[in-house]
Order: C-alpha cells, then sequence, then structure tokens
C-alpha cells in the first residue's frame, strides 16, 4: 500500500513521518497526474499546491480549522486528504466528485466555490461568526475552542476587486483571518499588471523576516516586555521593514506580512504556520510556488496545462480534434475584421487562450487588453474605450460575466455604447459543474435597455453575426457554447436581418426524410388527425445541433418538422415570426438557458396573445447542474435530443 492509500482524514497525515513527506507528496503528484489525464481537470495549478495542502492540513486542525480555497480548482489535493481518495477516480465525472470544493461532498469543504476573488470575504464573514459564538461562549463561564480560518488565494485572484474590498475590511476589523497568498505569477494566462510587478518586490523582504523573527525570540525571553517595550519593539520592526522595503501594501492595510517562503518546502512553511497560528491579528504568508510542479509539460507550459481534457502522460500532448470550434470561429473572424478595422481593441479578464484571443494578442500587442480576473473592470474599461471611438471586443465566460451585470447596464448600455461583447461557454458546460454553467446570460440580460442579443448556430453564422456587432454601433452581445460548429446550411448564408432568425425547412436538413411528406399528406401523428402534423422547432443558437437531431426524429416518427434557429434572442421581430408561425400546428420552443425570464417564455407569451394553443417551451429549469458530459447535463434538464423527443410525444399523448 501507498502512504496516501492509508490517509482517511488529516489526522491520519499527522501520523506521517518528516522524511516520508516527499514520498507521499511524489504518491499525490502522481494521482493527481494519473485522474487528470483520463478525467481532464485542472492539472498545474493543482500540482503547484501539493507541499502548501500537505503542511496547512498538518498545521491546522480542519474540520474545525477552516481551509477556504480561493476558485477552488486546485482542490485535488485537499480532496485527497480528507477521505476522498477512493472516490477521486470518479474527478469531474457524472455523478462523481467535483473539480472543485463542494460543502456536501464533505464537512472539510465550507463553500460551494468556483469564482475567483470570493475567498477573503467568505473568510472573514466565518471568522466574524465564530467570534460571536465564542464570545457568548465566555459569558456563560464556558472555554470555547478557538478556531481559525485560513484562507488560500492566489496572486491571480487578487486582480480581481473584491479581494481588495475584503481586505480592507478585514485590516479594519483586525480579526486574526490567515491569508495564504501563493504566488505563482500566474492565473490563468501570465499575470499582468501592477499588483503582480508589485507582488515580485516582496521577495525582498526575507532578511526582514528573519530579522522579525530573530528579535520577536529574544523579546519572549524578558519578563512583561509586551507592556514595557512592546510599543518600542513594534516602531523598530517598522524601521527595519521600512528599510528592506520602503512600503507594504499589506502591512499597510493592518496586516503582518511573512514571506515569501519557499511553497515547496514542507518543513519550512510547517515551521512558519506553526507561528502563524498563534498571532492575534490578520496575516498575510506569502509563499512562492511552481504552477505545474513534478510534471514537465506543464511546468513548460502552465497556460495549456491549467484546464485541460485527457492527454497522454508519457508527452502531454492532449486530444486535438479536427472540427472547428465556436470558440476558433470567433478568433478566425476577429482577426480577419481586426486586419481592415485598426479600431478593434480586444479585452478579456485572464482568459486570453480560453476565448480564442491569444493570437489577437500576438498579432496586435498594442490593441490587446487582458486585464486579469477583473470582470467588472474589462466592462467599464470597454465603456471607456467606446467613448473614446474604439470598438471593443469583450471576451469573457458566460459564466463570469455575470460577475459585471451591473457595469453592462449601468457603464455600457446604459449610455448605449458600442461595446461587443463575445459570451464564450453560453448553455450547458460540460465537467466544471455548477459554478461554470452558462446558462443564466439571456434571462440576465434581456430585460435590459439598449442591449441586443445574437446566439448563432454555425460557424458561418457566427462570423456573420460578429461583423453585423462590429457595424451595428450599440451594445451587442453574441453568445456561443463550448462545442464544435456543426455542419454547415445554405440558408445560414443568408445575411443578417436584425430581429429575424434562420428558417431551415425539412428539405435542406433531412432531405431523404420529407419526400414522403412532398408525396403525401396522409400520414398522422396519431390516430385523431388525418395529415401529417406540422411543428417548427425554435432554437438558440447554442442547442442547434441537439435540435437538429431531435428534429430529423420526429421526422422518422411521422411530424413535418422545421427548425427555426434564433439568431436575435434580442429585439425580436414579432410580426415577422407569428406570420411565420401560422403555418405549423405546433411551436415547441428550446433554449439552452433558463428557462425564467427566458426568450421561450417570451414566444409562448407571444404567441397565446396570438390564439396559439400548443406551444412547448424546453429550457432549463430553475435548478444548479453539476458536472457530466454535455450530453449528461442536457439528460438531466431535458434537454438532450432523446429527451426533446420523447418530452413533446408525452405532452401530445396528455392533450
Amino acid at each position: 500500500m501507498t502512504i496516501l492509500s492509508k490517509i482517511t482524514s488529516p489526522s491520519d497525515l499527522k501520523k506521517v513521518s518528516e522524511k516520508n513527506l516527499p514520498k507521499l507528496c511524489e504518491e499525490i503528484r502522481k494521482r493527481i497526474i494519473e485522474t487528470v489525464a483520463k478525467n481532464g481537470g485542472h492539472l498545474a495549478s493543482n500540482l503547484g499546491v501539493v507541499e502548501l495542502t500537505v503542511a496547512l492540513h498538518r498545521v491546522f486542525e480542519s474540520p474545525e480549522d477552516a481551509i477556504i480555497f480561493d476558485v477552488s480548482h486546485q482542490c485535488y489535493t485537499h480532496k485527497l486528504l480528507t477521505g476522498r481518495y477512493k472516490d477521486f477516480s470518479s474527478l469531474r465525472k457524472h455523478g462523481g466528485i467535483s473539480g472543485f470544493t463542494r460543502r456536501d461532498e464533505s464537512p472539510h469543504d465550507y463553500f460551494d466555490n468556483g469564482h475567483s476573488s470570493t475567498s477573503i470575504s467568505q473568510g472573514l464573514g466565518l471568522l466574524t461568526a465564530w467570534d460571536k459564538i465564542e464570545e457568548e461562549q465566555r459569558s456563560l463561564g464556558r472555554k470555547p475552542k478557538i478556531r481559525k480560518v485560513v484562507v488560500v488565494i492566489g496572486d491571480g485572484a487578487l486582480t480581481g476587486g473584491l479581494a481588495y474590498e475584503a481586505l480592507a475590511h478585514a485590516g479594519q476589523l483586525s480579526k486574526n483571518l490567515i491569508i495564504v497568498l501563493n504566488d505563482n505569477q500566474m492565473s490563468i494566462s501570465p499575470n499582468n499588471g501592477a499588483i503582480s510587478r508589485y507582488l515580485s518586490t516582496l521577495t525582498m523582504t526575507g532578511c526582514y523576516q528573519n530579522f522579525r523573527y530573530f528579535v520577536d525570540g529574544i523579546v519572549d525571553k524578558i519578563p512583561n516586555s509586551k507592556n514595557h517595550i512592546g510599543k518600542l519593539i513594534y516602531r523598530l520592526k517598522r524601521a527595519v521593514k521600512g528599510f528592506f522595503l520602503n512600503t507594504n501594501f499589506f502591512a499597510d492595510l493592518g496586516f503582518e506580512y511573512v514571506g515569501p517562503l519557499d511553497g515547496h518546502n514542507i518543513k519550512e512553511l510547517e515551521e512558519n504556520l506553526r507561528r502563524v497560528r498563534r498571532l492575534p491579528k490578520p496575516v498575510i504568508v506569502h509563499i512562492l510556488t511552481k504552477k505545474g510542479k513534478g510534471y514537465s509539460p506543464a511546468e513548460n507550459d502552465p497556460a495549456s496545462f491549467h484546464g485541460v481534457g485527457p492527454f497522454q502522460i508519457s508527452d502531454g500532448k492532449m486530444e486535438k480534434f479536427d472540427t472547428l470550434s465556436f470558440t476558433e470561429a470567433f478568433n478566425n473572424t476577429l482577426m480577419a475584421i481586426a486586419e481592415k478595422n485598426n479600431k478593434i481593441m480586444a479585452i478579456t479578464a485572464a482568459m486570453s487562450k480560453g476565448t480564442g484571443l491569444d493570437t489577437f494578442a500576438r498579432h496586435y500587442p498594442d490593441r490587446f487588453f487582458d486585464v486579469g480576473i477583473a470582470e467588472e473592470h474589462a466592462v467599464t474599461f470597454a465603456g471607456g474605450l467606446a467613448a473614446g471611438g474604439m470598438i471593443p471586443i469583450v471576451a469573457i465566460y458566460s459564466t463570469f460575466i455575470q460577475r459585471a451585470v451591473d457595469q453592462i447596464i449601468h457603464d455600457v448600455a446604459l449610455s448605449n455604447h458600442h461595446v461587443v461583447f463575445m459570451f464564450d461557454r453560453a448553455g450547458a458546460v460540460p465537467q466544471d459543474g455548477e459554478t461554470h454553467q452558462g446558462i443564466f446570460d439571456i434571462a440576465l440580460l434581456r430585460p435590459v435597455p439598449n442591449m441586443t442579443i445574437l446566439s448563432p448556430a454555425t460557424a458561418l453564422d457566427l462570423s456573420l453575426c460578429l461583423m453585423w456587432a462590429v457595424n451595428a454601433k450599440k451594445p451587442v452581445a453574441i453568445r456561443y457554447p463550448k462545442l464544435s460548429c456543426p455542419s454547415e446550411f445554405p440558408s445560414f448564408e443568408q445575411n443578417v436581418c436584425e430581429g429575424r432568425g434562420v428558417l431551415l425547412k425539412n428539405s435542406e436538413f433531412a432531405p431523404n426524410l420529407s419526400v414522403d411528406f412532398e408525396e403525401t399528406d396522409e400520414k398522422s401523428f396519431d390516430s385523431k388527425k388525418s395529415r401529417a402534423k406540422k411543428m417548427l422547432l425554435v432554437c438558440t443558437g447554442g442547442i442547434f445541433d441537439e435540435t437538429l437531431v431531435a428534429a430529423r426524429n420526429l421526422l422518422q416518427k411521422g411530424v413535418n418538422t422545421d427548425i427555426y434557429s434564433l439568431r436575435f434572442v434580442k429585439p425580436f421581430d414579432e410580426n415577422y415570426f407569428v406570420s411565420l408561425a401560422k403555418d405549423y400546428d405546433d411551436v415547441a420552443v428550446i433554449e439552452d438557458g433558463v428557462k425564467t425570464g427566458g426568450v421561450g417564455e417570451y414566444i409562448e407569451n407571444l404567441l397565446f396573445e396570438h390564439d396559439f394553443k400548443d406551444v412547448k417551451v424546453f429550457a432549463f429549469p430553475e435548478k444548479f447542474f453539476s458536472q457530466g458530459t454535455r450530453t449528461e447535463v442536457l439528460n438531466d434538464a431535458g434537454l438532450s435530443a432523446r429527451k426533446i423527443v420523447a418530452r413533446i410525444f408525452d405532452a401530445d399523448e396528455r392533450e
């Protein structure tokens, strides 16, 4: 048996001898690499925090003490050490353990995290609540157990404004919150900006820390030292700190600063964490780690190995597909437009590779801006660019744009600034689970005045929509899925007409199946009707693929089915659509967004107002959906092609 296989809780970890810890870390890395190679996942970030996580669980008493991981995509070692070793092979699988911390998985997971920069606020709130309980216990004459809260946050997450709001409040409250700053000079793409450079300057403070602990050791031996010379020592330490570093941002906020420490030296980490545990004030523990540590392909290219699909362990080669993805289609069109229009500016929030903007960044570095994990700033910055006459293209994942809804409303839509938003990963997002599903953007932004929302279905469709948006002179959002682009159809070549979608007759997408309807109209959908029932499937572009399969299945079952792909979620040409829908017996709307407040509900109400009695709406219910493949997520929501067909027939049978 391996050392790791014997660990079922942090108490078992504490029994491992110091000399066996390097071996344990090696086993942890091996287990993570093997699992991610099969399942996909976040590799580089997890390999970088193995020693740190081991040290934290040896020093602190989880779950009595809380260890909170920001984003929590680096929690794999934490999961292996807290009783989930046997289930680890199910990581990110449907019904398996999550790739992020989840409260329903373990008492060691305090929050369901998946977005950046939240951990300091969470930790401060938790610690304040615990302090209140301890105070009440003392008032009753009881001696409460002192519980600690440790926050692990990366330097990339410190580019998010929420982290600074929390830091300021933590310094003000002066709670003994412990913040471990994991500095690897990376968020997902390499960090940019003043904060990253500032953290680099803090590496010179190691001499100060050695001096500090030397002085503290002497002072602790002096009787009544805190009463007599406490202020003198404090001033002396501040003076020495000023000598080594002109200013320390964290110290100015009221934090004790410790570091930088070698994040891969368990002994050094444990020694300093034990000292930090005793401090009665908020403290920053600055550690330096290497993203991808222990696996050379990930060390050499940590950005590519941040979030990966299955890969070959021997050389790190990842699965590649010949088909064009929506992200690649966006990149290709943007490059063609930018070559002819020097007003095009591209903005992303630490996702240059994930959004496909890395090519643009290489060709037009003076027109590309990676603002870090700061979606709110990205949007407002784009509004400023637009006010100055530029055409900003803001590429951010659908799930992350949720963090900037106020900025879209207040700083872009209100002033009707010409900003083009590209919402990648809209709709069902596989493997990453509840925090990453892109199902809320339509419901959030449809009510916003001046906003236009497009939903292309193919690569050509996306290209035409983007070219239209660049010339629209108003706020436009284009949403598309994490998916390979479906096959093209001639109907998608038609020019973009505001408010209108693309109608595909079954003779175009299923010519062999439509022959029967051309030859005779005596086929019946059920025994009560003498002619073939005509159905129109209306879909958002992100779920066109599943709608296409469903339409072909309905044709095979005797339903004369056409598809209307919604290029425009908003605005919507009501008169055109109603006149089109009157040619059909039934209309079903299929939407890869949440039903409440979605475009499906809107179309349903519109058709009811025009005396349509049979309108079906298939969309995501008000529920958070866990990880799985795209098909599994859609199946859980009743939106897979198979489920759509079954629900249509079930509804008709009930009538």
